[in-house]
């Protein structure tokens, strides 16, 4: 294993907790405005809204902090658009919620969106090294088809691999913790535009 392969998993470890140094910031430094909650909402529900159909087929197996691994190779629903419709979908989220609080506005968006798409990249490395592995030709075929994180408009369709089922209840109880947090931020974000 080499030095970027052993990065790439050390960032996918601790994925889940590089965004609370910049929710802290945004929240002490908030100037949102009702446009800047706005915008920001309708950004940071596109994530959401990406999130949730790629968890409802990929199932649980998204919220993994141990080793890069998947039982399917997906490419349905969100995944036959974009190979990485979560990861889309945080970088969505975090500026969309960097943006609702409009807070050292365009700098911390900018470092956040920027923080993030590396962090993305270098776990895109490994989980792309393991479905190479795992999956073979499939994954290639995949892989020249559709981009890593900008979505195309016509979606991806190979019959000769075996998808999981759509599964919408399983894709919101996987994202019972995201919504959460989205909305208690989103909540904090009013109440601190309303007592300003």
């Amino acid at each position: 294993m080499n030095n970027l392969e052993k990065i790439s998993k050390t960032v996918f470890k601790y994925r889940s907790y590089t965004p609370i140094p910049f929710l802290i910031i945004m929240l002490i430094f908030q100037q949102a405005t009702l446009q800047s909650l706005i915008t920001g909402f309708v950004i940071a529900l596109t994530g959401e809204g990406f999130r949730l159909w790629g968890v409802s087929y990929a199932g649980s197996e998204t919220r993994t902090t141990g080793d890069v691994g998947g039982t399917y190779l997906v490419i349905s629903g969100a995944f036959g658009h974009v190979r990485n419709p979560l990861y889309l979908g945080n970088i969505l989220l975090y500026v969309g919620t960097g943006i609702m609080s409009n807070a050292l506005f365009p700098y911390l968006q900018i470092i956040a969106l920027v923080f993030f798409y590396i962090q993305y990249r270098l776990i895109i490395i490994a989980e792309e090294k393991y479905l190479k592995g795992t999956f073979g030709k499939a994954y290639e075929k995949y892989l020249d088809a559709v981009p890593r994180l900008v979505p195309r408009i016509t979606k991806y369709k190979d019959k000769t691999v075996t998808q999981p089922p759509l599964n919408v209840k399983a894709g919101l109880r996987s994202e019972k913790r995201s919504l959460q947090a989205f909305t208690i931020i989103t909540i904090i974000l009013i109440i601190q535009y309303l007592t300003n």
